[in-house]
């Protein structure tokens, strides 16, 4: 078992920046990719960018277009996504989920944190 939270999500204006945190424990070396996904309401759930912790290897959605971030402390089990430019289009619930390859579809992954809230005021 793999337990995700994230956090650092709020409410900021538009072109602002946000640095969200996705905080794992348990069995994480049987989870190489963490993957961030966000949904805003009424909207499926979408791939924002991953990356695994062995390599730092990372991908990105294609309209994500330089704004966002991913990264890891290794030494933290933490992921962050630090995320500039952001427009109110990007106002949603975040989550991080892990699986043991790295993937876009939401589906595939494994686990699953409880999300938190990014609010983008124009």
């Amino acid at each position: 078992q793999v337990q995700l939270v994230e956090s650092g999500g709020g409410l900021v204006q538009a072109g602002g920046s946000l640095r969200l945190s996705c905080a794992a424990s348990g069995r994480t070396f049987s989870s190489d990719a963490v993957g961030w996904f966000r949904q805003a309401p009424g909207k499926e759930r979408e791939f924002v960018a991953a990356i695994t912790w062995s390599r730092g290897a990372t991908r990105y959605a294609d309209y994500i277009k330089g704004r966002f971030t991913v990264s890891r402390a290794v030494a933290k089990n933490t992921v962050y996504l630090q995320m500039s430019s952001l427009k109110p289009e990007d106002a949603a619930v975040y989550y991080c989920a892990a699986r043991g390859l790295i993937a876009t579809i939401a589906s595939l992954y494994d686990y699953w944190g409880r999300g938190t809230q990014v609010t983008v005021s124009s």
